[in-house]
């Protein structure tokens, strides 16, 4: 959350962050709720100093034999602790309302991100990969015939056991996303990344921590009668490992990278732009959490997205770099880049000229001490120095299914196979095509021959 001297003494800085970002937020009633508050605060110091002032006089008065004016001592002190009592109940209702008001207003963003009002305004700085394209087959099969046709993405049968938005991924599909992953872990442990496994279940102050609650309660998992909700993102709980805890400045930078399954609401649009494995409830991600220094996080924020795209230069796919105008960036994020892979299977009307689609891969996002706050995340700069907040940064490295996606779009051959990038070959013992298998059942009688 944004620091509430920071918005008490910067008011319009704060508005104009919000107008950027065309954010309804009623700052004045935060403001007044302040002020209530420290009025409110006040206000009980002066009684409470008071009171020990009467408390004084009693003894006194009690000691020089003046009992009348002991009683009315006696008297004025009982009134004073009623009194105080009221306002610091008052408070302490005004203190959560005010951290409710706070938990919701978003980010400030950072000067340099571009103004504008929605995705379509978002700038383009990049593309990297198009210079020397492989020969596609005339059509690109887009991955969700491909999928079916080779077998190895079976969407029907995950709407039997589960429902819409989910998929199995069968055989080669299977190897290739375990492939993947593999694959983008060791390129992040060369960059100096640690592992960590998380639990999947995370509770409400996870959620809190990290600025996913409570404003996206609508599109998380929530596990009922319990205070666990699923995972939507690696980033809830590695981030919150270290709640509340007070790290050193010999710890940071300090990298983490966890594979986790991530589940969301997110149920988009029907129709092409969504079919298939884009955009689905449950898929599986390698997210790297960076927790550093203030001074040095816009220069980490740039190392991460070069972090990131080495995924993607290594597999060879053609992709661009987006930064994220103040309209389209994330609640918690002071300033966004995003990763776009090239999937040509599909011809969008905001594609590049080969055509095909962009698809988003990864968001590197610096979120300045925004979720520090909120999760108490401090370092001390110095072992006799006063705490301070550091910065925390995230970036998916990257989101396997769209991946998927772009290798089966633009790997593949005019025979419907699909070549194995060279970085993969190695975790798919050896493997240079994805050839596919028969599918199995009475349901595929009649599907016809691969030829």
């Amino acid at each position: 959350m944004l620091d509430r001297n920071y918005i008490r003494d910067n008011p319009e800085a704060v508005r104009e962050g919000l107008r950027k970002r065309g954010a309804d937020v009623d700052l004045d009633a935060v403001l007044e709720k302040d002020e209530e508050w420290r009025d409110l605060k006040a206000r009980g110091d002066d009684l409470r100093h008071e009171r020990n002032q009467v408390s004084d006089e009693i003894g006194e008065l009690k000691q020089a034999g003046k009992h009348d004016e002991a009683d009315e001592a006696i008297e004025r002190s009982q009134e004073l602790k009623a009194e105080i009592e009221e306002v610091e109940e008052r408070a302490d209702e005004l203190e959560d309302e005010l951290e409710d008001a706070l938990l919701r207003v978003p980010q400030v963003p950072h000067e340099s991100v571009p103004e504008g009002d929605d995705e379509d305004e978002n700038v383009e700085t990049r593309r990297e990969g198009f210079e020397d394209l492989r020969e596609l087959p005339d059509e690109v099969t887009p991955h969700y015939e491909l999928g079916e046709e080779l077998d190895i993405i079976d969407e029907a049968r995950a709407a039997k056991t589960t429902g819409s938005g989910y998929y199995f991924l069968k055989g080669e599909g299977c190897q290739l996303e375990h492939a993947l992953m593999q694959f983008m872990m060791d390129v992040h442990r060369e960059q100096g990344y640690q592992d960590v496994f998380p639990p999947i279940p995370i509770d409400s102050e996870s959620m809190t921590g990290t600025g996913q609650l409570p404003k996206f309660a609508d599109d998380a998992y929530k596990l009922e009668d319990e205070d666990l909700w699923l995972c939507p993102t690696a980033e809830v709980p590695v981030t919150n490992m270290y709640r509340d805890d007070i790290l050193l400045k010999d710890d940071l930078p300090l990298k983490h990278q966890a594979y986790t399954p991530n589940f969301r609401r997110e149920a988009g649009e029907h129709g092409t732009e969504t079919r298939g494995i884009v955009r689905v409830h449950q898929f599986n991600k390698v997210e790297m959490v960076n927790f550093v220094e203030p001074e040095g996080s816009y220069d980490r924020l740039h190392e991460l997205l070069d972090e990131a795209e080495e995924v993607l230069r290594r597999l060879d796919l053609p992709y661009r770099v987006l930064e994220l105008c103040t309209g389209d960036l994330g609640f918690k994020a002071a300033k966004q880049i995003d990763l776009e892979v090239w999937a040509p299977g599909d011809d969008m009307d905001d594609g590049p000229e080969e055509g095909g689609r962009w698809l988003e891969v990864s968001t590197a996002s610096n979120f300045e001490d925004f979720q520090a706050r909120r999760a108490g995340l401090r370092y001390r700069p110095e072992r006799h120095e006063s705490t301070e907040y550091l910065h925390t940064l995230n970036a998916s490295g990257l989101a396997l299914p769209r991946v998927m996606v772009a290798v089966l779009e633009y790997y593949q051959n005019d025979d419907g196979t699909v070549t194995v990038p060279e970085a993969l070959r190695p975790y798919m013992g050896g493997k240079e095509v994805i050839e596919g298998h028969e599918p199995v059942g009475e349901s595929a009688l009649g599907a016809g021959e691969k030829e």
